[in-house]
């Protein structure tokens, strides 16, 4: 009995063995000459040239099925984009003219942090409205602020840090490197561009008063798409001889003025206890030759200040994470993370003192 009941075949409906054969169906693609495809593809007006994937079975009947995904449905390929953007800086190739300034002792050190362009906030779920335009607007009226505050110093040069999830999400899904979904204003792409020329605007005004050093940090919303945006930004000034770049996928980067060793990170990465000892172990002699080091963060939004000191007497690192322009999303304000100052920040760090100023500019 037991041995007839092993050897029992199941009957399936015809409805079951479809499904069965549409889940097996799910794990193959092909977009391969199929004469079939062809004409399920002529019926519907769609181009072969758009098809992204097939997926395809076979019902009871024999008849074939097909789920397709076109470029409509799957978003801009990457190359739709770079191709728009890279034919339009071959095309605008800026060239810049050499300023002529007076030398100066002062680094004047720019950081608008956590711009999350395309990021959406309902002022009536929030309290307070945030979209691309209002993210624009504010790193502009920031820039133009902290210049202003920065006025009497005799600034040589000007750290430009950009990257620190200046995009809100990295692909065409809505959602962070990670996979975490945001909601958003506008589509991927046009994140991309506007960012790009924001850039751009911030570069040309900073440049009027002194070169520019541009430092990129690696971030956790915009991990790909931020790295991909330096690099366009970096062609887009290749004819200014002021303005250099530092945007390779290091995830910290070190910069050095006179007696000043500064270091660049998102802030998601090495605990922060740790920063000061990796400043020493990975620039060495960037540390023997510098007095006073700093390390500027990101990634929390709020103002948090430690300082460590490596010697009796001696400035060893300060460490702080920076404020941010960008206002609390949905699940921010449901979770309570919100309520701290909006504001773009600056320093000023004199050549052989250190840092002399701090500028803020609250929104």
């Amino acid at each position: 009995m037991l041995e007839k009941l092993k050897g029992k075949r199941l009957r399936l409906s015809a409805e079951e063995v479809e499904l069965i054969n549409e889940f097996r169906g799910n794990n193959l693609e092909n977009i391969n000459g199929n004469t079939a495809l062809d004409l399920h593809l002529k019926e519907r007006g769609i181009d072969k040239n758009d098809v992204v994937s097939v997926k395809h079975w076979q019902s009871m009947s024999g008849e074939l099925r097909f789920s397709i995904v076109t470029k409509e449905d799957y978003g801009l390929s990457e190359n739709q984009i770079f191709k728009k953007i890279n034919s339009f800086i071959e095309e605008y190739s800026p060239t810049y003219t050499p300023i002529k300034r007076k030398k100066g002792n002062h680094l004047l050190v720019i950081n608008p942090a956590d711009i999350h362009i395309g990021k959406y906030a309902s002022e009536l779920e929030t309290g307070e409205k945030y979209d691309c335009e209002t993210a624009v607007m504010r790193v502009l009226e920031g820039i133009e602020g902290l210049i202003e505050k920065a006025q009497g110093f005799n600034i040589d040069r000007v750290m430009f840090c950009i990257g620190n999830d200046v995009l809100h999400i990295d692909n065409v899904y809505n959602t962070t490197t990670k996979g975490t979904h945001q909601d958003t204003d506008g589509k991927w792409w046009e994140h991309y561009e506007i960012a790009l020329m924001l850039y751009v605007k911030c570069i040309e005004t900073l440049r009027q008063i002194a070169p520019v050093d541009v430092i990129h940090s690696m971030s956790n919303h915009d991990y790909q798409s931020g790295f991909h945006l330096a690099h366009t930004l970096k062609s887009w000034f290749r004819k200014a001889e002021d303005v250099k770049f530092d945007i390779s996928v290091a995830n910290r980067k070190y910069y050095s003025y006179g007696d000043n060793l500064i270091g660049l990170e998102h802030g998601d990465g090495a605990k922060m206890d740790k920063l000061p000892l990796l400043m020493a172990q990975e620039r060495p002699e960037m540390w023997s030759k510098s007095k006073y080091r700093y390390w500027y963060l990101h990634h929390l939004h709020h103002k948090i200040k430690h300082k460590w000191l490596d010697a009796k007497d001696y400035i060893g690192v300060t460490v702080e994470y920076m404020r941010s322009p960008s206002s609390a999303d949905s699940w921010h304000s449901r979770k309570g993370f919100c309520g701290a100052y909006k504001a773009c920040e600056a320093f000023v760090h004199d050549k052989h003192s250190g840092q002399v100023a701090r500028l803020t500019h609250y929104f």
